[in-house]
């Protein structure tokens, strides 16, 4: 079965294109959701992210704002976490890819926003990234009551430039125009990767 990551730099609209796909019946895996799952209480990362940064579980559950104060513009502390939470969204991966198999779909979606960054590339058998105009991602990301232009430019330094993820991308959804576009490209994209040879 084929693998196919779906990446795009915050703000460009990668989430409502993943559902675009869902929708038409590909199995997606939300790389996001595994990790709010691994984080909420009983998830397999409580435990060992709690022994790492100790004040950051409360009420059995990792506290998203306060594990993003130790790690946010922390290089070591990033690495650390990473190392905690990556294994664990692969065996994620690995038990959906699975399940995947038996829909028997064309292909399946990973939704990774960090695919380029993480290497995650080199395990997919295409890549399809989503952009936009800078001004619009700017202004959907700005919108959001818990984004402030610090925080944007942070996680924008963090990010392979949207210039190299689309030089890098085998598919491009551009969603600067708009959903039913979108949704026309994703149909597009959807036939062009069920026609590639396995």
């Amino acid at each position: 079965m084929k693998k196919v990551g779906l990446t795009g730099s915050i703000g460009m609209g990668k989430s409502t294109t993943a559902r675009m796909f869902a929708k038409s019946g590909i199995p997606v895996h939300d790389a996001d959701a595994t990790v709010h799952r691994l984080y909420a209480k009983g998830g397999a990362a409580v435990k060992p992210v709690g022994e790492a940064f100790p004040d950051v579980v409360r009420n059995g559950a990792v506290d998203r704002d306060a594990l993003r104060e130790h790690v946010v513009g922390n290089d070591e502390a990033m690495a650390v976490l990473e190392r905690i939470v990556h294994p664990l969204v692969q065996a994620d991966e690995t038990a959906f890819l699975a399940e995947a198999e038996l829909e028997e779909a064309p292909f399946v979606l990973f939704d990774i926003p960090l695919l380029y960054e993480t290497g995650g590339d080199a395990r997919m058998d295409a890549v399809i990234v989503v952009t936009a105009p800078a001004d619009i991602q700017r202004k959907r990301v700005l919108e959001r009551e818990t984004m402030s232009e610090e925080d944007f430019e942070r996680i924008l330094a963090r990010q392979v430039p949207d210039a190299e993820k689309r030089n890098r991308a085998d598919f491009i959804i551009e969603t600067g125009e708009g959903m039913e576009p979108a949704r026309r490209q994703v149909r597009e994209v959807i036939e062009q990767i069920t026609a590639m040879d396995e």
